[in-house]
């Protein structure tokens, strides 16, 4: 049995009850894919289908699980933007599915698809996960450093479990989405949030996910199996059954690929080298701790993150993005790449049970929340002039030698 990890704040030790209802079941996770290409877009075609929703228990951080959810309109009863927790399900999301996105595919030629229509899924799916960047105001109660405490515990429980980097990922989606649908929510109740939809995001992404008791565990008796399981079904309710966004390590995952796609090689089998991803994921875990990471999409924190580490030609290339689109989130990120690099990349760590060419995707965690307070403080230093002075690419992991190749990751 693995160690407690116990969250280091006020622990929750909640009484409220609610029928059972059926769960969803854990589904296997794709093995052996390295990119996330052909996982297209049905629950949007779902969505848009939708023509009503019966009304739903709400999580009520006062009184439980009393008070009715309000009806969700169909698009064609939508006159004015309605939200859905920080997903607009407006006239915008509805048509976006139609309109073509202005970035130019980086795929290669598909054997199995068109790579125009794959690329403009992704990006479609990018923009319809759409995330609250004022979701903290809506919890008065509730300080952005305790949101960076749970997240950063949720990684420990990852590691623990050898729990994938995209399990996490989708957690900390699901926690950030559904806490914009809610308010008030009192600080006693934020662990079981986030231990409720990372055991939802373990039966989505893993094979084998761990079962309720040990999410239980280890939260050292603050949140029982029954609060999880009821948790759970009142999280799901509120993101409207959407559980599959394209998470930034998803995205890491595509750029990777085509930063060191070889012409004969099959697009589905990873090709990059692993410690090299491992340290980009690195930076991605420590900038989502920050709750500024909500303002942007996470193709564009992503892209980010790989400019850090390559150059703006390569990221241009792998994403389609351009500096204009870039900058902004470039610049915001670079506080977390200088305290990454004072305290220095982890080496790529190893698990027992788990394959060799499978090591780097398992989420492992490092002393984040004192590399965010570097961060922070670096933040404080010269604002001004860091907004003005040019930034220079791979500054994590310079070139050794003049013969690297210029397009290639260092």
């Amino acid at each position: 049995m693995p160690s407690k990890k116990v969250l280091r704040t006020e622990q929750i030790n909640t009484t409220d009850e609610a029928p059972k209802t059926n769960s969803v079941r854990p589904r296997k996770r794709k093995a052996d894919v390295a990119i996330h290409l052909h996982d297209l877009d049905e629950e949007i075609v779902e969505m848009t289908r939708k023509k009503s929703c019966a009304p739903q228990a709400c999580w009520n951080p006062d009184t439980g699980y009393t008070s009715p959810c309000r009806r969700i309109p169909t698009p064609d009863e939508v006159e004015e933007p309605v939200a859905v927790g920080s997903m607009g399900f407006t006239q915008y999301a509805t048509e976006s599915i139609f309109i073509t996105p202005m970035r130019s595919t980086p795929l290669p030629a598909l054997c199995w698809a068109s790579k125009d229509d794959v690329w403009n899924n992704l990006l479609r799916k990018d923009k319809l996960y759409l995330r609250d960047m004022h979701v903290m105001e809506r919890h008065p109660n509730l300080q952005p450093k305790m949101r960076a405490i749970l997240l950063d515990w949720l990684m420990e429980v990852c590691e623990v479990y050898k729990l994938h980097r995209e399990t996490f990922y989708l957690g900390q989606d699901y926690f950030d989405r559904f806490m914009a649908t809610q308010e008030n929510v009192l600080k006693t109740t934020l662990q079981l949030v986030g231990i409720s939809c990372l055991f939802i995001a373990a039966k989505m992404e893993e094979i084998y996910p761990p079962k309720v008791h040990q999410f239980a565990y280890v939260t050292d008796g603050a949140c029982s199996e029954d609060d999880i399981l009821n948790m759970e079904i009142i999280i799901m309710k509120e993101l409207n059954w959407s559980l599959s966004p394209l998470t930034p390590v998803a995205w890491l995952n595509i750029y990777m690929q085509m930063a060191y796609l070889k012409e004969t090689a099959e697009v589905l089998i990873a090709q990059y080298p692993q410690a090299t991803f491992a340290q980009i994921a690195e930076l991605l875990d420590l900038c989502v701790l920050d709750a500024r990471s909500l303002e942007f999409s996470y193709s564009l924190i992503a892209a980010s993150a790989l400019f850090h580490f390559s150059s703006l030609e390569l990221v241009m290339k792998v994403s389609g993005l351009k500096w204009c689109d870039l900058e902004q989130c470039v610049r915001w990120m670079v506080p977390f790449a200088m305290s990454i690099r004072e305290a220095g990349s982890s080496a790529l760590k190893t698990f027992k049970g788990i394959a060799a060419d499978d090591m780097h995707n398992i989420q492992t965690h490092v002393a984040y929340l004192e590399w965010l307070g570097k961060a922070h403080s670096y933040q404080q230093v010269d604002i001004e002039s860091s907004q003005r002075s040019p930034i220079p690419s791979g500054v994590l992991t310079p070139p050794h030698s003049s013969e690297k190749p210029e397009n290639t990751v260092s």
